[in-house]
């Protein structure tokens, strides 16, 4: 029986290998763009920083230190120079899709922070597995800079999990409208009509303002604005702005908010304030073929009809009276209920005095 050498002995004393097996070495030097490992082979392992990280430009002395142990899986026996090619990255990013798929099984809300803006949406890594969230899952509304989210850290769910193809998706908008629900139901529940409550200003349009009451939006239309007429809501209130709103209505989902409070009505003291022959003074607010409109009050509109105008004939109001126009009338009318005032300019005026006779001498 022949003896065998020692170089033998010892290539036989080392494991063998194959591609796809994982193998733990110990970090025998570092460069900036690759690791050497002892992985009792016969040749050592090297991970270049491409198979090491995601990172670009990363430094890997200052990621990895001689004497750490890796855990790494081979990509080739031989490389071609002798030495075998190793991937950390690749591993990780397998363990990390179990952990994804396991997230994805049991519905589990996973956080991660945001490392890549992409054109249709956000770019987390899990554990070196990658999950994409398209723009249309970031939010419960529509967001066209998503830039915000760079570095931020995020929760979502895992909505499709097919590795092999490639699509790992994640969905926060799900978790976002879930949260809102509960908001909903919370404010909901003690939310009642009559109530005055606070809230931010969240978006104004030519037709009211929406206000935020703490996860609920609630709709304060431009008729409920003021007792007084209200013609562009955009120069009455801004984004962000605080407001205290009468609850007017719930229906379902929707509310309706107002700002016209009982205790402002302008009309609670019409009795006294526009009693018959009372002296008013207001501004003509706008103007019709049969009178004038004018503004006593914010919210208490009168009529001063055209043949109340002037003891002198008036063909129209325009002819004599203009829109901003202050003017004195006396009230000839009053009726509350049907929130009615009718003026007379003509009533303040003196009558026309006759024409004094000359006496005829006899």
């Amino acid at each position: 029986m022949s003896e065998l050498t020692f170089e033998q002995m010892l290539e036989e004393s080392l494991k063998t290998i194959h591609n796809g097996e994982v193998v733990d070495g110990t970090v025998i030097d570092v460069k900036p763009d690759e690791i050497i490992l002892n992985i009792g082979y016969k040749a050592d392992g090297i991970i270049t920083r491409s198979e090491y990280t995601n990172e670009a430009n990363a430094d890997l002395t200052k990621l990895v230190s001689v004497g750490d142990t890796l855990t790494a899986k081979v990509l080739k026996v031989n490389d071609g120079e002798g030495q075998v090619l190793l991937t950390y990255k690749r591993l990780a990013a397998e363990k990390g899709n179990e952990r994804l798929k396991e997230a994805f099984e049991n519905k589990e809300v996973l956080k991660a922070t945001v490392t890549q803006i992409l054109g249709g949406g956000l770019s987390v890594v899990v554990e070196e597995a990658r999950v994409f969230i398209p723009a249309s899952l970031v939010s419960d509304t529509y967001e066209k800079d998503l830039t915000k989210y760079q570095n931020q850290e995020i929760e979502f769910v895992i909505s499709e999990f097919n590795p092999r193809r490639n699509r790992i998706i994640g969905d926060r908008r799900q978790l976002l409208v879930a949260e809102k629900a509960e908001k909903q139901k919370e404010v909901f529940a003690k939310l009642h009509v009559g109530d005055t409550v606070e809230g931010t200003v969240k978006n104004v349009t030519d037709f009211g303002a929406f206000v935020d009451l703490g996860g609920v939006d609630g709709l304060l239309h431009i008729s409920e604005m003021s007792w007084g007429r209200v013609e562009n809501p955009k120069k009455v209130f801004t984004v962000g702005e605080t407001l205290k709103v009468l609850v007017k209505d719930i229906r379902d989902t929707k509310i309706a908010l107002s700002l016209k409070f009982p205790e402002t009505n302008p009309w609670a003291n019409a009795t006294e304030a526009y009693a018959v022959g009372t002296e008013v003074t207001g501004k003509v607010a706008r103007m019709t073929e049969f009178g004038a409109f004018v503004e006593l009050a914010p919210g208490v509109d009168a009529l001063l009809h055209v043949s109340q105008i002037s003891r002198a004939h008036v063909e129209k109001p325009s002819d004599v009276l203009s829109v901003g126009q202050e003017i004195t009338a006396k009230v000839v009318d009053l009726n509350v209920d049907e929130k009615k005032i009718s003026l007379s300019m003509k009533a303040l005026e003196a009558p026309a005095q006759a024409p004094v006779e000359e006496a005829v001498e006899e």
